[in-house]
Protein backbone atom coordinates (compact mmCIF):
# COMPACT_ATOMS: atom_id res chain seq x y z
CA UNK A 1 0.00 0.00 0.00
CA UNK A 2 1.72 3.51 -0.77
CA UNK A 3 1.03 6.40 1.67
CA UNK A 4 -1.38 8.07 -0.51
CA UNK A 5 -4.72 5.61 0.40
CA UNK A 6 -5.32 6.55 3.78
CA UNK A 7 -7.20 9.38 5.62
CA UNK A 8 -4.24 11.72 6.34
CA UNK A 9 -3.62 11.25 2.54
CA UNK A 10 -6.75 12.16 1.38
CA UNK A 11 -6.99 14.97 3.85
CA UNK A 12 -3.67 16.34 2.14
CA UNK A 13 -4.96 15.47 -1.18
CA UNK A 14 -7.92 17.56 -0.81
CA UNK A 15 -6.13 20.70 1.24
CA UNK A 16 -4.37 21.26 -2.37
CA UNK A 17 -7.46 20.63 -4.75
CA UNK A 18 -10.32 22.37 -3.11
CA UNK A 19 -8.27 23.78 0.40
CA UNK A 20 -11.11 26.13 1.34
CA UNK A 21 -13.69 23.37 0.82
CA UNK A 22 -15.35 22.51 4.57
CA UNK A 23 -13.79 19.57 6.29
CA UNK A 24 -14.79 19.15 9.88
CA UNK A 25 -17.28 21.52 12.11
CA UNK A 26 -18.70 21.13 15.00
CA UNK A 27 -21.20 23.68 16.91
CA UNK A 28 -18.20 25.26 18.13
CA UNK A 29 -15.34 25.11 15.61
CA UNK A 30 -14.96 25.21 11.62
CA UNK A 31 -12.22 23.79 9.80
CA UNK A 32 -11.69 23.21 5.83
CA UNK A 33 -9.43 21.37 4.68
CA UNK A 34 -6.36 23.42 4.83
CA UNK A 35 -7.14 24.05 8.32
CA UNK A 36 -7.50 20.59 8.49
CA UNK A 37 -4.34 19.30 7.18
CA UNK A 38 -2.07 22.37 8.57
CA UNK A 39 -3.35 20.65 12.85
CA UNK A 40 -3.21 17.71 11.52
CA UNK A 41 0.57 17.75 10.32
CA UNK A 42 1.82 20.34 13.09
CA UNK A 43 0.53 17.87 15.66
CA UNK A 44 1.97 15.12 14.01
CA UNK A 45 5.32 16.93 13.83
CA UNK A 46 4.63 17.45 17.64
CA UNK A 47 4.03 13.20 18.02
CA UNK A 48 7.52 13.06 15.90
CA UNK A 49 9.44 14.93 18.43
CA UNK A 50 7.90 13.77 21.74
CA UNK A 51 8.95 9.70 20.26
CA UNK A 52 5.97 8.25 18.46
CA UNK A 53 7.16 6.62 15.80
CA UNK A 54 5.37 3.80 13.01
CA UNK A 55 3.48 1.02 15.15
CA UNK A 56 3.26 2.74 18.02
CA UNK A 57 -0.11 2.79 19.71
CA UNK A 58 -1.29 6.34 21.10
CA UNK A 59 -4.66 6.71 22.92
CA UNK A 60 -6.99 8.80 22.21
CA UNK A 61 -10.18 9.95 24.90
CA UNK A 62 -11.83 12.81 23.68
CA UNK A 63 -15.82 13.72 23.56
CA UNK A 64 -16.60 13.76 19.75
CA UNK A 65 -15.63 17.23 18.25
CA UNK A 66 -12.28 18.50 15.99
CA UNK A 67 -9.56 17.60 17.95
CA UNK A 68 -10.60 13.81 18.42
CA UNK A 69 -10.65 13.87 14.71
CA UNK A 70 -7.66 15.61 14.08
CA UNK A 71 -5.66 13.84 16.78
CA UNK A 72 -6.44 10.74 14.80
CA UNK A 73 -5.55 11.70 11.97
CA UNK A 74 -2.15 12.96 13.11
CA UNK A 75 -1.39 9.76 14.76
CA UNK A 76 -2.11 8.07 11.53
CA UNK A 77 0.38 10.06 9.21
CA UNK A 78 2.94 8.61 11.20
CA UNK A 79 2.05 5.14 10.35
CA UNK A 80 1.21 4.89 14.15
CA UNK A 81 -2.12 3.20 15.23
CA UNK A 82 -4.83 5.40 17.22
CA UNK A 83 -6.49 4.03 19.85
CA UNK A 84 -9.67 5.38 20.65
CA UNK A 85 -11.61 4.72 23.83
CA UNK A 86 -15.21 6.09 25.17
CA UNK A 87 -14.27 8.89 28.01
CA UNK A 88 -16.41 6.92 30.14
CA UNK A 89 -14.14 3.54 30.58
CA UNK A 90 -13.46 2.57 34.03
CA UNK A 91 -10.02 3.04 35.78
CA UNK A 92 -9.61 -1.09 35.45
CA UNK A 93 -9.88 -1.38 32.10
CA UNK A 94 -7.80 1.99 30.99
CA UNK A 95 -4.85 -0.07 33.02
CA UNK A 96 -5.54 -3.24 30.69
CA UNK A 97 -5.56 -0.83 27.32
CA UNK A 98 -2.14 0.31 28.61
CA UNK A 99 -1.07 -2.88 29.35
CA UNK A 100 -1.61 -4.54 26.17
CA UNK A 101 -0.93 -1.30 23.55
CA UNK A 102 2.34 -0.30 25.84
CA UNK A 103 1.09 3.18 24.55
CA UNK A 104 3.51 6.73 26.06
CA UNK A 105 1.32 8.97 24.82
CA UNK A 106 -2.41 10.12 25.00
CA UNK A 107 -4.87 12.83 23.85
CA UNK A 108 -7.08 13.19 27.02
CA UNK A 109 -10.17 15.99 27.93
CA UNK A 110 -9.15 19.04 30.59
CA UNK A 111 -11.88 17.67 32.48
CA UNK A 112 -10.77 13.98 32.95
CA UNK A 113 -7.19 15.26 34.03
CA UNK A 114 -7.88 13.77 37.82
CA UNK A 115 -9.01 10.75 36.38
CA UNK A 116 -5.71 10.10 33.92
CA UNK A 117 -3.31 11.18 36.86
CA UNK A 118 -0.20 8.49 37.44
CA UNK A 119 -1.11 6.06 35.10
CA UNK A 120 1.82 4.12 34.60
CA UNK A 121 4.07 4.26 31.41
CA UNK A 122 2.26 7.50 29.86
CA UNK A 123 5.17 9.84 29.23
CA UNK A 124 3.40 12.79 26.93
CA UNK A 125 0.16 13.64 27.56
CA UNK A 126 -1.97 16.20 25.31
CA UNK A 127 -4.59 17.81 27.00
CA UNK A 128 -7.83 19.15 24.80
CA UNK A 129 -9.27 22.33 26.48
CA UNK A 130 -11.21 24.74 25.79
CA UNK A 131 -8.83 27.61 27.45
CA UNK A 132 -5.55 26.94 28.71
CA UNK A 133 -5.85 24.24 31.82
CA UNK A 134 -4.71 26.33 35.22
CA UNK A 135 -1.00 24.61 36.37
CA UNK A 136 -2.61 23.07 39.11
CA UNK A 137 -4.57 20.79 36.71
CA UNK A 138 -1.74 20.07 34.60
CA UNK A 139 0.59 19.36 37.63
CA UNK A 140 -1.91 16.61 38.89
CA UNK A 141 -0.45 14.46 35.75
CA UNK A 142 2.85 14.61 36.95
CA UNK A 143 5.60 12.86 36.01
CA UNK A 144 4.29 13.06 32.19
CA UNK A 145 4.60 15.59 30.50
CA UNK A 146 1.77 18.06 28.61
CA UNK A 147 0.89 19.63 25.73
CA UNK A 148 -2.37 22.01 25.66
CA UNK A 149 -4.62 21.57 22.54
CA UNK A 150 -7.37 24.23 21.71
CA UNK A 151 -10.69 22.66 20.95
CA UNK A 152 -9.87 22.51 17.08
CA UNK A 153 -7.52 20.26 17.07
CA UNK A 154 -4.48 23.37 17.22
CA UNK A 155 -0.96 23.65 19.36
CA UNK A 156 -0.88 26.21 21.74
CA UNK A 157 0.79 29.24 20.21
CA UNK A 158 3.25 29.04 22.23
CA UNK A 159 4.37 25.69 21.28
CA UNK A 160 7.50 25.03 19.58
CA UNK A 161 6.51 22.59 16.39
CA UNK A 162 8.29 21.56 12.52
CA UNK A 163 5.08 20.12 11.30
CA UNK A 164 5.31 16.88 9.50
CA UNK A 165 6.97 17.06 5.94
CA UNK A 166 5.66 14.16 4.06
CA UNK A 167 3.70 10.95 4.80
CA UNK A 168 5.97 7.93 5.22
CA UNK A 169 4.94 5.08 2.78
CA UNK A 170 2.71 2.61 5.22
CA UNK A 171 2.43 -1.00 4.64
CA UNK A 172 -1.43 -2.05 4.52
CA UNK A 173 -1.13 -4.41 7.38
CA UNK A 174 0.21 -1.82 9.34
CA UNK A 175 -2.12 -1.15 12.83
CA UNK A 176 -3.77 1.88 12.01
CA UNK A 177 -6.87 1.63 15.17
CA UNK A 178 -7.42 -0.36 18.20
CA UNK A 179 -11.08 -0.60 18.25
CA UNK A 180 -12.16 -1.85 22.12
CA UNK A 181 -15.06 -4.32 22.84
CA UNK A 182 -16.28 -6.04 25.96
CA UNK A 183 -14.29 -9.56 25.87
CA UNK A 184 -16.05 -12.28 26.73
CA UNK A 185 -13.58 -12.74 30.01
CA UNK A 186 -14.37 -9.69 31.00
CA UNK A 187 -11.44 -7.98 29.86
CA UNK A 188 -11.06 -5.33 26.83
CA UNK A 189 -10.55 -6.65 23.77
CA UNK A 190 -8.82 -4.73 21.34
CA UNK A 191 -10.13 -5.23 17.35
CA UNK A 192 -6.75 -4.32 14.93
CA UNK A 193 -8.20 -2.23 11.96
CA UNK A 194 -5.05 -2.06 9.21
CA UNK A 195 -4.45 0.97 6.69
CA UNK A 196 -5.84 -1.64 4.30
CA UNK A 197 -8.90 -2.77 6.01
CA UNK A 198 -10.10 0.81 6.27
CA UNK A 199 -8.88 1.69 2.57
CA UNK A 200 -11.39 -0.80 1.11
CA UNK A 201 -14.09 -0.72 3.75
CA UNK A 202 -14.11 3.06 3.28
CA UNK A 203 -14.44 2.83 -0.56
CA UNK A 204 -16.93 0.02 -0.17
CA UNK A 205 -19.31 2.25 1.69
CA UNK A 206 -18.67 5.18 -1.24
CA UNK A 207 -19.19 3.38 -3.87
CA UNK A 208 -22.86 1.95 -2.53
CA UNK A 209 -23.85 5.43 -0.75
CA UNK A 210 -22.90 6.86 -3.86
CA UNK A 211 -21.12 10.02 -1.94
CA UNK A 212 -19.32 12.88 -3.44
CA UNK A 213 -17.40 15.98 -2.60
CA UNK A 214 -21.34 17.91 -2.07
CA UNK A 215 -22.27 15.40 0.85
CA UNK A 216 -22.14 16.86 4.29
CA UNK A 217 -22.73 14.56 7.49
CA UNK A 218 -24.36 15.17 10.34
CA UNK A 219 -22.74 12.99 12.67
CA UNK A 220 -24.22 12.28 16.54
CA UNK A 221 -22.02 8.72 16.74
CA UNK A 222 -18.91 8.59 18.62
CA UNK A 223 -15.73 8.54 16.87
CA UNK A 224 -14.44 5.92 19.24
CA UNK A 225 -17.31 3.80 17.77
CA UNK A 226 -16.41 2.39 14.24
CA UNK A 227 -19.90 3.20 12.53
CA UNK A 228 -19.27 6.52 13.40
CA UNK A 229 -15.94 6.69 12.46
CA UNK A 230 -16.66 5.31 8.82
CA UNK A 231 -18.93 7.93 8.60
CA UNK A 232 -16.17 10.61 8.99
CA UNK A 233 -13.74 8.59 6.71
CA UNK A 234 -15.89 8.36 4.01
CA UNK A 235 -16.73 12.02 3.69
CA UNK A 236 -12.72 12.39 4.23
CA UNK A 237 -12.45 10.17 0.95
CA UNK A 238 -14.40 11.76 -1.02
CA UNK A 239 -13.88 15.97 -0.23
CA UNK A 240 -17.19 16.02 1.59
CA UNK A 241 -17.57 17.53 4.98
CA UNK A 242 -18.66 16.14 8.19
CA UNK A 243 -20.68 18.43 10.79
CA UNK A 244 -19.61 16.57 14.62
CA UNK A 245 -22.72 17.25 16.99
CA UNK A 246 -22.23 15.69 20.10
CA UNK A 247 -25.91 17.08 21.60
CA UNK A 248 -28.30 14.21 20.83
CA UNK A 249 -29.22 14.40 24.52
CA UNK A 250 -31.42 17.13 23.03
CA UNK A 251 -32.90 15.78 19.45
CA UNK A 252 -34.68 18.79 18.88
CA UNK A 253 -31.20 20.91 18.61
CA UNK A 254 -29.87 18.44 16.38
CA UNK A 255 -32.19 18.55 14.00
CA UNK A 256 -32.33 22.18 13.84
CA UNK A 257 -28.65 21.99 13.23
CA UNK A 258 -29.33 19.60 10.50
CA UNK A 259 -31.23 22.07 8.48
CA UNK A 260 -29.01 24.97 9.09
CA UNK A 261 -25.87 23.23 8.05
CA UNK A 262 -28.07 21.62 4.99
CA UNK A 263 -26.50 18.29 5.45
CA UNK A 264 -27.56 15.68 3.31
CA UNK A 265 -26.85 12.60 5.64
CA UNK A 266 -27.83 11.04 8.80
CA UNK A 267 -26.43 8.03 10.43
CA UNK A 268 -27.70 6.55 13.95
CA UNK A 269 -28.24 3.03 15.65
CA UNK A 270 -31.63 2.43 16.53
CA UNK A 271 -31.73 4.06 19.67
CA UNK A 272 -31.01 7.16 17.93
CA UNK A 273 -33.81 7.05 15.62
CA UNK A 274 -36.46 6.06 18.03
CA UNK A 275 -35.83 9.03 20.30
CA UNK A 276 -36.07 11.40 16.86
CA UNK A 277 -39.40 9.20 16.58
CA UNK A 278 -40.84 10.18 19.70
CA UNK A 279 -39.36 13.77 20.07
CA UNK A 280 -39.03 15.43 16.30
CA UNK A 281 -42.05 16.82 15.58
CA UNK A 282 -43.28 17.60 11.83
CA UNK A 283 -42.06 20.83 11.22
CA UNK A 284 -38.58 20.20 12.32
CA UNK A 285 -38.12 17.15 9.85
CA UNK A 286 -40.12 19.16 7.04
CA UNK A 287 -36.67 21.15 6.95
CA UNK A 288 -34.58 18.49 6.55
CA UNK A 289 -32.50 18.39 2.99
CA UNK A 290 -31.46 14.63 3.28
CA UNK A 291 -30.05 12.75 0.37
CA UNK A 292 -30.02 9.62 2.99
CA UNK A 293 -30.03 7.73 5.94
CA UNK A 294 -27.88 5.16 7.37
CA UNK A 295 -29.05 2.92 10.49
CA UNK A 296 -27.16 -0.07 12.08
CA UNK A 297 -25.68 -1.54 14.76
CA UNK A 298 -28.07 -3.98 16.12
CA UNK A 299 -31.92 -4.48 14.58
CA UNK A 300 -34.47 -2.16 14.17
CA UNK A 301 -37.97 -2.52 14.58
CA UNK A 302 -40.30 -2.91 11.36
CA UNK A 303 -42.57 0.12 12.88
CA UNK A 304 -39.59 2.51 13.40
CA UNK A 305 -38.51 1.59 10.05
CA UNK A 306 -41.40 2.47 8.50
CA UNK A 307 -41.61 5.72 10.52
CA UNK A 308 -37.97 7.05 9.64
CA UNK A 309 -38.89 6.22 5.72
CA UNK A 310 -41.64 8.27 6.06
CA UNK A 311 -40.20 10.84 8.39
CA UNK A 312 -37.20 11.66 6.03
CA UNK A 313 -38.39 11.23 2.86
CA UNK A 314 -37.50 11.78 0.09
CA UNK A 315 -34.04 10.57 1.65
CA UNK A 316 -33.40 6.97 0.98
CA UNK A 317 -32.81 4.77 3.75
CA UNK A 318 -29.96 2.23 4.24
CA UNK A 319 -30.29 -0.51 6.70
CA UNK A 320 -26.86 -1.77 7.32
CA UNK A 321 -25.05 -4.65 8.91
CA UNK A 322 -21.53 -4.44 9.89
CA UNK A 323 -19.26 -5.48 12.79
CA UNK A 324 -15.93 -4.03 14.31
CA UNK A 325 -14.41 -7.30 13.19
CA UNK A 326 -15.12 -6.09 9.88
CA UNK A 327 -13.91 -2.86 10.13
CA UNK A 328 -17.38 -0.88 9.90
CA UNK A 329 -19.94 -2.62 7.17
CA UNK A 330 -20.45 -6.27 5.92
CA UNK A 331 -23.88 -5.43 4.06
CA UNK A 332 -26.44 -3.24 3.19
CA UNK A 333 -30.72 -3.17 1.95
CA UNK A 334 -30.40 -1.26 -1.19
CA UNK A 335 -33.71 0.78 -0.86
CA UNK A 336 -35.43 0.09 -3.83
CA UNK A 337 -35.71 -3.56 -2.55
CA UNK A 338 -36.87 -2.53 1.50
CA UNK A 339 -40.23 -3.34 1.13
CA UNK A 340 -39.87 -6.37 -1.04
CA UNK A 341 -36.71 -7.50 1.26
CA UNK A 342 -38.14 -5.96 4.84
CA UNK A 343 -36.51 -8.03 7.63
CA UNK A 344 -33.24 -8.66 5.78
CA UNK A 345 -29.83 -7.07 6.33
CA UNK A 346 -29.49 -7.00 2.41
CA UNK A 347 -26.79 -8.10 0.52
CA UNK A 348 -22.68 -7.64 0.65
CA UNK A 349 -21.18 -4.32 0.17
CA UNK A 350 -18.77 -3.98 -3.06
CA UNK A 351 -15.77 -6.13 -1.81
CA UNK A 352 -17.28 -8.85 0.39
CA UNK A 353 -18.35 -12.14 0.12
CA UNK A 354 -21.01 -13.60 2.73
CA UNK A 355 -22.05 -16.93 3.33
CA UNK A 356 -24.33 -19.05 5.55
CA UNK A 357 -22.37 -22.26 6.49
CA UNK A 358 -22.75 -25.37 8.98
CA UNK A 359 -20.62 -26.32 11.65
CA UNK A 360 -18.56 -28.13 9.23
CA UNK A 361 -17.75 -24.40 7.86
CA UNK A 362 -19.37 -25.65 4.39
CA UNK A 363 -22.39 -23.54 2.41
CA UNK A 364 -25.47 -24.28 3.14
CA UNK A 365 -28.55 -24.69 0.72
CA UNK A 366 -30.98 -21.52 0.11
CA UNK A 367 -33.80 -21.17 3.26
CA UNK A 368 -31.73 -23.44 5.71
CA UNK A 369 -30.55 -21.57 9.03
CA UNK A 370 -26.23 -21.92 9.56
CA UNK A 371 -23.59 -19.58 10.63
CA UNK A 372 -22.70 -16.45 8.63
CA UNK A 373 -19.29 -15.97 7.64
CA UNK A 374 -17.54 -13.35 5.94
CA UNK A 375 -14.33 -12.54 4.20
CA UNK A 376 -13.23 -9.51 2.15
CA UNK A 377 -9.96 -6.62 2.58
CA UNK A 378 -12.31 -5.21 5.34
CA UNK A 379 -11.71 -8.15 7.63
CA UNK A 380 -9.49 -7.86 10.98
CA UNK A 381 -6.08 -10.14 11.04
CA UNK A 382 -7.51 -10.75 14.83
CA UNK A 383 -7.20 -9.07 18.40
CA UNK A 384 -4.37 -7.47 20.17
CA UNK A 385 -2.83 -10.00 22.01
CA UNK A 386 -5.64 -12.57 21.74
CA UNK A 387 -4.32 -15.74 19.91
CA UNK A 388 -6.68 -17.90 21.66
CA UNK A 389 -9.56 -15.78 20.67
CA UNK A 390 -8.49 -14.81 16.41
CA UNK A 391 -8.40 -18.27 16.05
CA UNK A 392 -11.79 -18.45 17.41
CA UNK A 393 -13.24 -15.94 14.87
CA UNK A 394 -10.69 -16.29 11.80
CA UNK A 395 -10.79 -20.17 10.17
CA UNK A 396 -9.47 -20.47 7.02
CA UNK A 397 -9.18 -16.76 5.81
CA UNK A 398 -13.23 -16.64 6.91
CA UNK A 399 -14.61 -13.95 9.87
CA UNK A 400 -17.22 -16.62 11.90
CA UNK A 401 -19.44 -13.25 12.57
CA UNK A 402 -21.25 -14.94 15.44
CA UNK A 403 -24.72 -14.85 13.79
CA UNK A 404 -27.25 -17.26 12.63
CA UNK A 405 -28.69 -16.42 9.29
CA UNK A 406 -30.34 -18.00 6.29
CA UNK A 407 -30.02 -16.45 2.56
CA UNK A 408 -33.25 -16.24 0.04
CA UNK A 409 -33.14 -17.53 -3.45
CA UNK A 410 -32.15 -13.71 -4.78
CA UNK A 411 -29.01 -13.69 -1.94
CA UNK A 412 -30.29 -11.37 0.26
CA UNK A 413 -29.46 -12.29 4.02
CA UNK A 414 -31.85 -12.71 7.13
CA UNK A 415 -30.43 -12.69 10.49
CA UNK A 416 -32.10 -15.04 13.33
CA UNK A 417 -29.83 -14.16 16.13
CA UNK A 418 -26.49 -14.14 17.86
CA UNK A 419 -25.37 -18.09 18.40
CA UNK A 420 -24.72 -17.45 21.54
CA UNK A 421 -28.50 -16.07 22.10
CA UNK A 422 -30.00 -18.95 20.67
CA UNK A 423 -32.36 -20.25 23.66
CA UNK A 424 -32.90 -23.59 24.46
CA UNK A 425 -36.71 -23.98 25.11
CA UNK A 426 -38.13 -27.44 25.84
CA UNK A 427 -35.68 -28.93 23.10
CA UNK A 428 -36.63 -26.34 20.67
CA UNK A 429 -33.79 -23.87 19.62
CA UNK A 430 -35.76 -19.71 20.07
CA UNK A 431 -34.58 -16.73 18.63
CA UNK A 432 -35.18 -14.23 20.90
CA UNK A 433 -35.28 -11.66 17.98
CA UNK A 434 -38.09 -13.49 16.49
CA UNK A 435 -39.62 -12.69 20.20
CA UNK A 436 -38.76 -9.46 19.76
CA UNK A 437 -40.31 -8.55 16.41
CA UNK A 438 -43.31 -9.82 17.65
CA UNK A 439 -43.72 -7.52 21.01
CA UNK A 440 -42.50 -4.92 19.67
CA UNK A 441 -45.94 -4.71 17.05
CA UNK A 442 -47.60 -4.28 20.64
CA UNK A 443 -49.12 -0.51 20.59
CA UNK A 444 -47.89 -0.67 24.13
CA UNK A 445 -44.64 -1.68 23.64
CA UNK A 446 -41.78 0.86 23.47
CA UNK A 447 -38.52 -1.04 23.81
CA UNK A 448 -38.18 -4.83 24.42
CA UNK A 449 -35.66 -7.33 25.22
CA UNK A 450 -35.77 -11.03 25.04
CA UNK A 451 -33.03 -13.19 27.25
CA UNK A 452 -32.43 -16.76 28.87
CA UNK A 453 -32.66 -16.95 32.13
CA UNK A 454 -32.17 -20.54 33.90
CA UNK A 455 -35.25 -22.65 34.23
CA UNK A 456 -36.89 -24.27 37.45
CA UNK A 457 -37.66 -27.40 35.84
CA UNK A 458 -34.02 -27.55 33.49
CA UNK A 459 -32.55 -25.58 30.24
CA UNK A 460 -33.90 -22.17 29.51
CA UNK A 461 -36.87 -20.17 30.26
CA UNK A 462 -37.65 -16.37 27.54
CA UNK A 463 -37.26 -13.70 29.96
CA UNK A 464 -38.93 -10.66 27.63
CA UNK A 465 -37.94 -6.94 29.47
CA UNK A 466 -39.93 -4.60 28.46
CA UNK A 467 -40.35 -0.55 28.49
CA UNK A 468 -43.94 0.44 27.48
CA UNK A 469 -45.02 3.53 26.46
CA UNK A 470 -45.43 6.48 28.39
CA UNK A 471 -48.80 6.79 30.17
CA UNK A 472 -50.01 3.58 29.47
CA UNK A 473 -50.49 0.21 31.53
CA UNK A 474 -50.49 -3.36 30.17
CA UNK A 475 -50.55 -7.02 32.43
CA UNK A 476 -47.93 -9.90 31.65
CA UNK A 477 -50.77 -11.91 30.18
CA UNK A 478 -51.93 -9.49 27.92
CA UNK A 479 -48.57 -10.02 25.90
CA UNK A 480 -48.04 -13.41 26.44
CA UNK A 481 -51.49 -13.62 24.51
CA UNK A 482 -50.65 -10.97 21.62
CA UNK A 483 -47.40 -13.30 20.99
CA UNK A 484 -49.42 -16.84 21.00
CA UNK A 485 -51.48 -14.81 18.29
CA UNK A 486 -48.64 -15.31 16.18
CA UNK A 487 -46.33 -18.04 17.47
CA UNK A 488 -46.36 -21.35 18.82
CA UNK A 489 -45.99 -22.00 22.09
CA UNK A 490 -42.57 -22.68 23.35
CA UNK A 491 -41.63 -18.96 21.63
CA UNK A 492 -44.12 -17.24 23.75
CA UNK A 493 -41.60 -15.77 26.99
CA UNK A 494 -42.04 -17.57 29.77
CA UNK A 495 -41.94 -14.41 31.85
CA UNK A 496 -42.17 -10.52 31.21
CA UNK A 497 -40.73 -7.96 33.76
CA UNK A 498 -41.12 -4.09 33.48
CA UNK A 499 -38.37 -1.54 33.27
CA UNK A 500 -38.30 2.36 32.66
CA UNK A 501 -35.14 1.93 30.54
CA UNK A 502 -33.10 -0.75 28.71
CA UNK A 503 -29.28 -0.94 29.97
CA UNK A 504 -26.89 0.13 27.05
CA UNK A 505 -23.50 0.59 26.17
CA UNK A 506 -22.12 3.51 24.72
CA UNK A 507 -22.76 2.79 20.91
CA UNK A 508 -26.53 2.59 22.76
CA UNK A 509 -26.76 -1.39 21.85
CA UNK A 510 -28.56 -3.22 24.84
CA UNK A 511 -26.52 -4.87 27.05
CA UNK A 512 -27.64 -8.06 27.15
CA UNK A 513 -25.61 -9.56 29.58
CA UNK A 514 -26.40 -7.35 32.12
CA UNK A 515 -30.32 -7.76 31.77
CA UNK A 516 -29.23 -11.97 31.95
CA UNK A 517 -27.53 -11.17 35.09
CA UNK A 518 -30.49 -9.24 36.49
CA UNK A 519 -33.37 -11.43 35.82
CA UNK A 520 -31.70 -14.99 36.34
CA UNK A 521 -33.47 -15.86 39.30
CA UNK A 522 -36.35 -14.55 38.26
CA UNK A 523 -38.10 -17.90 37.24
CA UNK A 524 -37.08 -19.26 41.21
CA UNK A 525 -39.60 -18.29 43.51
Amino acid sequence: MSATDSAPAWVLGHAERTPDASAVDSPWTRLTYRQLAERMRALAGHLQAAGVIPGDKVLIALPLGSAGAVAALAVQSLGACAVELDRETGATSVDAILTQTGARHAFIFGQDTRKWAGKPGLGHMYVVHSARPPERMLQALSPATCTWVQEDGALDADTQVTPLDALPATPAHAHASIVYTSGSTGTPRGVIQTFGNIAANTRSIVEYLGLSSRDRAHLVLPLHYCYGKSVLQTHLLVGGSVFLDPRFMYPRVVLEAMAAEKCTGFAGVPLTFELLRRQAGAEALSKLRLRYATQAGGGMSPETIQWTRDALYPAELYVMYGQTEATARLSYLPPTRATEKAGSIGVAIPGVELRVVGEDGKALPTGETGHLVVRGANVTPGYLGAPEETAAILKDGWLWTGDLAWRDADGFIFLVGRAKEILKVGGHRVSPAEMEHQLARHPSVREVAVVGVPDALGGEAACAVVVLQEGVEVKEDDLRRFCRESLPAHKVPRHVVFVEALPRGPSGKVLKAELRTQYSSVGSS
